[in-house]
């Protein structure tokens, strides 16, 4: 169950709509990613709980994750809380990632940003020895990552770097209508919602082309970090 970078996100398509391409980079160099969802999206105008489990599986599938789990926390009214953190906890400790994606530290969509904060703070507690948890009945080791990346969403937030998805943007495209219950469908006769038009695909590509534009990338994923990022190479900073 070990992997090398642990995205999570609060809803089942967060992570394929804002940083897809950046683990399809990481997968194609051999690294392990591991995907969580912390709820099923249950309150979601169009498709229901176990369509959009559904659409998650097929979409980790084509993404090529080691696995997908939800922890089944309620869409919408989801705390901040000891129970949370610890389910989080329980996930980080067993598959011990070097690397952390987390929700956008503040969005449009109340639920990213709290659930921002409550991996973030996760990922510090899992390293806290003295907070004890279990797995299949076995005591859990504390383990912390070395970094959490908050991958920005809705809002045009100014990143802290940006990352290179320009060879994995059409793929990147293909995973998130793996949801076909939530985005652009001519034939569907679900309510309309800020993200079912099939304006809300080409505002994808062009927010990724935006962010890349600085960099000199045709396309790019933006993140942000609360703490100093530091290089040791100055030709490597592009």
């Amino acid at each position: 169950m070990k992997v090398d970078i642990l995205a999570i996100g609060a809803h089942p398509d967060d992570i394929e709509i804002s940083c897809s391409g950046t683990l399809l980079h990481h997968i194609s160099l051999g690294h392990k990613v591991g995907l969580l969802d912390l709820t099923a999206g249950e309150l979601g105008s169009r498709g229901s709980a176990e369509i959009r489990l559904q659409e998650a599986h097929a979409a980790s599938q084509l993404m090529g994750a080691s696995f997908r789990a939800n922890l089944g926390l309620a869409d919408g009214f989801f705390e901040h809380n000891q129970a949370s953190i610890l389910e989080i906890v329980q996930m980080i400790r067993l598959v011990q990632p070097r690397i952390v994606l987390a929700n956008s530290i503040s969005d449009r969509h109340p639920d990213h940003g709290r659930a921002g904060k409550l991996i973030a703070d996760a990922c510090f507690y899992a390293g806290l020895r003295r907070i004890e948890t279990q797995w299949e009945g076995q005591a859990q080791e504390a383990w912390r990552p070395e970094v959490v990346y908050h991958y920005i969403q809705d809002h045009n937030l100014v990143p802290d770097f940006v990352f290179d998805i320009s060879l994995y943007m059409d793929k990147k495209m293909e995973l998130i209508q793996a949801f076909k219950s939530q985005f652009y469908d001519p034939n569907s006769t679900e309510p309309k919602t800020p993200i079912s038009s099939a304006e809300f695909l080409e505002f994808v590509r062009a927010k990724n082309a935006t962010y890349g534009r600085p960099a000199g990338f045709h396309y790019a994923e933006a993140f942000n970090v609360n703490r100093s990022i530091g290089v040791d190479n100055l030709f490597s900073i592009k």
